[in-house]
């Protein structure tokens, strides 16, 4: 359910005086969206983060001047893509135009030739299309924050990494091309959580291959051995992203936390007798990535020492 907004000159109308607003403001019962746009606090207190910031993006937008669309994370926000970490205070707006950027502590607008294709609508709202938003938050997020965002794009919407690439392509060369280049080329979108965006960010950092995502293993009967988060095949690992989803409110109707768990040990030591050394993290590791980074190269040193994975594996195409 979302915010009841409250304008100013509809609040007029029916007889409030600005001294009431102001009180109502003062005193925390509303909170100010943008200068003459309110919502009760009530409200907004059952909204998460993004919620709250796309209210106040529209807000932003109608205020705006005709050429002026939502844009970096406040049109991420619209797509519905999913963003870890990135600030959310201020409004993103571009207007179509070579100049006249500004930010202030609540608005941050950009200018920029906008081509007709990399704008669209969204429930009524002007927004950047969806790989213009990608790109946005590629040359302006950091790389991590970015790449959460790309993935999610990839993972949820029928955007490709082939209009990705494109996309970036025509770029103008000083327009932060490169950075874009350096997410875009990193991005998966068979990546399942914000969690797994995480680690393939950490093992580019530590130096680490790039593993295969989402493949799935058999063994020398044909057994299916799982579905597995990341495969360094030719170096004999397995990795596993830990969420604690799976353990929690995404428990399959009929099962515990226990019964998953049993299932995920049972499918783990298939996986260890299959030959592959599995190796673990969890959400909380990721604050540390040499550790994970020297879990990761532990396995890789007893996968050396041992025999060879039996079975098979299938790749999970790239979507």
């Amino acid at each position: 359910m979302g915010a009841h907004i409250i304008r100013r000159q509809e609040a007029l109308q029916r007889g409030a005086t600005d001294h009431e607003l102001q009180r109502q403001c003062r005193t925390g019962v509303w909170e100010r969206l943008r200068p003459g746009t309110y919502a009760p606090r009530r409200d907004l207190d059952t909204l998460d983060p993004v919620a709250v910031h796309r209210l106040r993006a529209e807000a932003a937008l109608r205020a705006a001047s005709p050429n002026a669309v939502l844009s970096h994370q406040s049109a991420a926000a619209v797509h519905g893509l999913e963003m870890w970490n990135t600030p959310l205070r201020r409004v993103h707006l571009t207007r179509n135009r070579t100049g006249g950027g500004r930010r202030t502590g609540l608005r941050h607008v950009h200018v920029a030739e906008l081509a007709d294709h990399e704008t669209t609508e969204i429930n009524g709202l002007r927004v950047t299309a969806l790989a213009r938003t990608v790109l946005d938050l590629a040359r302006s997020l950091p790389f991590e924050e970015a790449v959460v965002a790309g993935d999610h794009a990839l993972r949820t919407t029928a955007l490709t990494a082939a209009e990705l690439g494109e996309a970036v392509g025509g770029l103008p060369e000083r327009s932060g091309r490169r950075r874009a280049h350096r997410v875009v080329d990193l991005l998966d979108g068979r990546s399942e959580s914000v969690g797994e965006s995480r680690s393939r960010v950490l093992m580019v950092r530590e130096q680490l291959p790039v593993p295969d995502c989402q493949p799935n293993l058999y063994a020398q009967d044909g057994a299916h051995l799982g579905r597995v988060d990341f495969l360094f095949e030719e170096l004999g690992v397995v990795g596993e992203f830990d969420g604690q989803v799976k353990y929690g409110r995404l428990v399959p109707e009929g099962q515990t936390p226990a019964d998953v768990l049993w299932a995920e040990k049972q499918r783990e030591d298939a996986l260890r007798a299959a030959g592959w050394q599995v190796v673990r993290w969890t959400w909380q590791d990721l604050a540390t990535p040499r550790v994970v980074a020297g879990r990761i190269l532990d396995a890789v040193e007893r996968a050396r020492l041992s025999p060879p994975p039996r079975g098979r594996v299938v790749r999970t195409p790239k979507p």
